[in-house]
């Protein structure tokens, strides 16, 4: 495959750069979008939010307790509601705005005024761009409900992703994404290791630790099968999203979908292997969780690495997150319900980490070209995460506590042990008299 760029930090500043100063959309602008280029985001974008609705609707709903099922559907489907119309009316602009110091987006964009075409060549509408990463905002937080289901409120739950949407994950796109000083210093996320699963599983490990324990242990899934629905359509939705960060309907795309479906594969695979070494049998449970952790871990590099960096990525993704998951589960006080933090913090931050090392042309990668620029990308991906792991968790405790003021953060234990769905909308999931 033919790939052009040479550098990753160029990489990160040219392809993934902010929307361009705002000014009246006008008959030029037009003209100069490509109507391949655009029908591909656009289609993206679709698949993107498929990604939440329904498929995070469905792998979370078959993990839990059938009384709770349909809770978390609500909160994923209310969640996706508060940060459309937040991305729509602030969201976009603090997260791709003209930068203020790198730190934060201007205003120049409110409730999407002046929308142009993109800067630095790109050959699509800016309205193009917003859709796109409207269905990115609202996959981070609706991640995070994984962390609390059987026992938050559902109030408390709404708020606390509007306003997470906002401080925790625009700021951090801008940094990355949108012209900050991440970005600016040469880190790279291609597709949001970092800006989607680093900031959610982080920040569901810190709410999973204010909220305490559920009451009633840790049950298996209750529906497999709902849940491998669900994970299959995540895997359809990854191969479109991870292909759209070039934002051309080019090699790249297509190279960033095959490695993004290889990575997801062999992880699948390796997880069963390890499944079946470890406990006597592979599961549909197991299998869901393993494409799942190559899918996340490949993220950041998609079309910066080579099919074989995507089987070793994919490889280590298995291992690392099957062993963390095992550590949060037995042996942390810490309860992450559907283990958002191991399947998407540890995943994305170790893909992180994993790009500066695959992108290495010495290993078929499309950076740099000297083996001697490892260590230093190594370091600048690590700082990156750091970075984006400590603001995530110290801005999700201030939320989570602040909103916790004025709408209580857990349900009583008696809606507890009734379960949610009745308890707090009145209705069942699954009801068969």
């Amino acid at each position: 495959m033919v790939r052009t760029r040479l550098a990753a930090t160029a990489v990160a500043t040219g392809m993934l750069a902010a929307a361009a100063p705002a000014q009246a959309q006008d008959l030029t602008n037009i003209a100069q979008n490509n109507p391949g280029d655009t029908a591909w985001v656009l289609t993206a974008s679709l698949f993107t939010l498929l990604i939440t609705l329904p498929g995070l609707v469905l792998y979370y709903a078959g993990q839990v307790r059938a009384k709770n099922a349909l809770s978390v559907g609500l909160q994923v489907a209310a969640i996706t509601s508060i940060v459309s119309v937040l991305w729509i009316m602030v969201g976009y602009t603090l997260a791709f705005g003209d930068t203020v110091g790198g730190v934060i987006g201007n205003g120049r964009a409110w409730m999407l005024t002046g929308l142009t075409i993109l800067r630095d060549g790109m050959s699509i509408p800016e309205s193009t761009y917003v859709l796109f990463q409207m269905g990115l905002a609202i996959m981070a937080p609706a991640l995070v409900v994984g962390a609390w289901v059987d026992r938050a409120r559902f109030g408390w739950v709404v708020a606390f992703c509007g306003f997470w949407s906002l401080l925790v994950y625009a700021p951090v796109a801008h940094w990355i994404w949108g012209g900050g000083w991440l970005g600016g210093l040469g880190v790279v996320d291609k597709a949001g290791g970092l800006i989607v699963h680093t900031t959610a599983g982080v920040s569901a490990l810190v709410v999973a630790l204010l909220m305490g324990k559920r009451l009633q242990g840790k049950p298996g899934a209750h529906s497999p099968a709902l849940m491998l629905a669900g994970a299959a359509l995540l895997w359809v939705g990854f191969l479109a999203r991870n292909g759209v960060p070039s934002l051309t309907a080019t090699d790249d795309a297509s190279a960033a979908m095959l490695n993004t479906h290889l990575a997801g594969a062999v992880s699948a695979l390796a997880w069963l292997l390890v499944e079946k070494i470890s406990r006597g049998k592979s599961t549909v449970s197991g299998f869901a969780t393993g494409f799942l952790a190559g899918l996340v871990t490949i993220t950041p590099s998609a079309d910066l690495v080579s099919p074989g960096g995507a089987i070793l990525i994919g490889i280590v993704g298995a291992l690392v997150c099957f062993w963390m998951s095992n550590l949060v589960r037995t042996r942390l006080p810490i309860d992450d319900t559907l283990g958002v933090f191991a399947l998407n913090g540890v995943c994305g931050m170790l893909g992180t980490l994993l790009l500066g090392l695959f992108a290495w042309q010495g290993l078929g990668g499309a950076g740099y070209t000297s083996a001697s620029a490892i260590p230093l990308a190594l370091g600048v991906q690590a700082m990156g995460v750091a970075v984006v792991a400590l603001y995530s968790a110290f801005v999700t405790a201030i939320i989570a506590v602040g909103v916790s003021l004025f709408i209580p953060m857990r349900v009583s234990e008696e809606e507890e042990r009734e379960g949610l769905d009745t308890s707090s909308h009145g209705e069942r999931g699954w009801d068969f008299d």
